[in-house]
């Protein structure tokens, strides 16, 4: 007679077989008991899971677990981010922030490695509230009509932390950061040395440059202040220029009717050199005006300056100013004929 073929041990009645008692002259109030112990584990043991996760992942108080992010987390706290979670805005995968947990379990390092100009935060999650309006943060300012922003962010495709993140946790924009990308953009004129790029740049005109209104911010009335206010436009949400700079700034008049209607900047290069040189007048634009009526015996004779008879902003000669200086040299002339004779 044969041998019966040797069986293969089952394993998994092996690896089991303390288990098997349940089947086995357990009561099933006990088995009901043991159910439900389980049961109570594995919920609890998800609930904490789950509690861990939700800790590590919304609360900023795991961030500051770690000694390194103690100055950013005092940072973060007196910043206009201090309502907005970490994670919002610093999204790492899963592998990087195992990896992040074993470089500083392995190596303890005592500070935060140098970003080598890193982009942490790239500018699609700061478009995510400053642009689509998210629900949760409706106070976020937006920037989805500034020319300051279609300009930098998406045509010169500059980073948003590149001028809001040069500084850990603080935002604004400091007064004259402007000048650490715009190299030798200093300004030169008395009183306006130490003013902010936003005082004279506005994001009302096309290219930043400052229109007349935002000029006469300063040299104009308090009804050009309150109209440029009311626009509620970046330049003057932020580093408006204070009463006592405004009140010591010349005020001037430019009628609406003033025969010249281009800008400021055109004649005062504050870049360069905010009073301008009247010799300009003639040298690139009025080439012709010499030639014309009296101007040459004036100017070259006489040894007159544009600006003695032409004021600046209003340019055209009155009959009253006339009356009052023309008088001073010879008899009154009306000034229209001045071209003629």
């Amino acid at each position: 007679m044969s041998e019966a073929p040797e069986r293969k041990p089952n394993l998994f009645k092996r690896w089991f077989k303390p288990f098997f008692w349940l089947r086995e002259g357990m009561p099933l109030k006990g088995k009901i008991i043991i159910a439900i112990l389980l049961l109570a584990i594995i919920i609890g043991g998800g609930m904490v899971a789950f509690r861990f996760y939700d800790f590590t992942q919304h609360n900023p108080k795991f961030c500051v677990s770690c000694h390194l992010m103690k100055p950013a987390f005092t940072a973060w706290e007196q910043s206009e981010h201090k309502g907005i979670n970490c994670h919002d805005c610093h999204r790492l995968s899963i592998p990087e922030q195992n990896r992040l947990l074993i470089n500083f379990v392995l190596y303890r390092p005592e500070s935060v490695p140098t970003r080598h100009g890193k982009i942490i935060v790239p500018w699609k999650y700061c478009m995510k509230c400053h642009w689509e309006k998210d629900e949760r943060y409706p106070d976020a300012p937006m920037v989805n009509k500034s020319r300051y922003h279609a300009i930098h962010v998406f045509m010169e495709q500059v980073e948003c932390s590149k001028c809001h993140g040069y500084r850990v946790h603080r935002f604004t924009v400091e007064e004259r950061y402007c000048i650490t990308c715009h190299e030798n953009r200093e300004v030169h004129g008395i009183g306006m040395e130490k003013l902010a790029c936003l005082n004279c740049h506005t994001d009302r005109t096309v290219d930043l440059k400052p229109g007349r209104k935002k000029c006469l911010y300063c040299h104009g009335d308090e009804a050009v202040r309150k109209e440029l206010l009311a626009a509620k436009t970046i330049d003057v949400k932020h580093f408006k220029p204070s009463r006592e700079v405004i009140d010591k700034a010349t005020k001037i008049n430019v009628p609406d009717n003033a025969p010249m209607q281009f800008h400021c900047y055109e004649c005062h290069r504050p870049h360069t050199k905010v009073k301008p040189d009247w010799g300009d007048c003639l040298a690139k634009c009025h080439t012709t005006v010499p030639s014309v009526g009296k101007h040459e015996m004036h100017i070259k004779t006489v040894g007159m300056k544009c600006v003695d008879c032409h004021k600046p902003h209003k340019w055209t000669v009155t009959e009253e100013q006339a009356k009052k200086d023309c008088i001073k040299c010879h008899e009154y002339r009306e000034p229209k004929t001045f071209i003629k004779y």
